[in-house]
């Protein structure tokens, strides 16, 4: 149950935060040895469900908005939803499978934390406002990269904003809103498997993972749409390199 807790804590936080939620939550079991339900993608569905209530309560006059008067910028969600649900699909299993390494972390943490270094030095000519067409694709078709652990969904699609030339803040409540449709995707893909027998689970554990990314979710987003105001991706990127040097000491030290 601790362990539930604490790895819902971690996934609140580190799903916004430009870190890579998927990352810490592999990470975090591999380092403490902890085994079992807590250490299973199906419960990192379950953070997730999570992150996706906070998602809906802090953003829900947004979605009604763009249901009744904001159609354009809903439409522009559909857009860039469909490059990542589509490696989704074909990919998902693939990447459970062979890319859930602490090398393959460690190696993804660097290499996108250049692209948001990169993506902060580049980003002189910044727009507020409406995000546009061909700025939802370019970043749609980043968000697909986030499939890879490591990379983060939040870091690379507000990166793409940054390069597109949108401002921070921007950049990161698009990113935000574009995260609830595939993170209600992955819910249900994999909440099917629970409620279909196909993998093991305990409700009580569940839910306090459930409940505890909740609300560590809500206060993240609120936190990070404030921090973008004035604050830029670095200090994140710092932390990604630091992390990825943890990993390799850790893999040497448990080698």
């Amino acid at each position: 149950m601790l362990e539930a807790i604490i790895l819902g804590i971690i996934q609140g936080i580190t799903e916004f935060f430009p870190v890579s939620s998927t990352a810490h939550l592999i990470l975090f079991p591999w380092f403490f040895d902890w085994d079992g339900m807590v250490n299973t993608l199906t419960f990192d569905v379950a953070l997730h469900a999570g992150t996706l209530l906070a998602l809906i309560i802090y953003f829900w006059k947004d979605w009604v908005e763009m249901a009744t008067k904001r159609r354009k910028l809903l439409g522009l969600i559909v857009i860039a939803t469909f490059p990542a649900g589509i490696a989704g699909l074909l990919l998902n299993d693939f990447v459970e499978n062979h890319l859930r390494h602490p090398l393959i972390i460690s190696v993804s943490l660097v290499l996108i934390g250049i692209v948001m270094f990169v993506s902060e030095k580049r980003a002189k000519q910044k727009k507020s406002g409406d995000v546009g067409t061909s700025d939802a694709l370019a970043i749609g078709l980043s968000q697909a990269f986030a499939l890879i652990p490591g990379v983060s969904r939040s870091g690379i699609t507000i990166s793409a904003g940054l390069l597109r030339g949108l401002d921070r803040e921007t950049s990161a409540r698009f990113s935000f809103l574009l995260s609830t449709p595939l993170i209600a995707g992955a819910t249900v893909l994999h909440f099917r498997k629970i409620f279909s027998g196909e993998a093991d689970y305990n409700l009580y554990i569940f839910l306090a993972g459930f409940l505890a990314s909740a609300i560590t979710s809500f206060a993240a987003i609120k936190f990070l749409l404030a921090f973008f105001k004035k604050h830029s991706l670095n200090v994140f990127v710092y932390y990604r390199f630091l992390l990825a040097g943890v990993i390799i000491l850790g893999i040497w030290l448990k080698g």
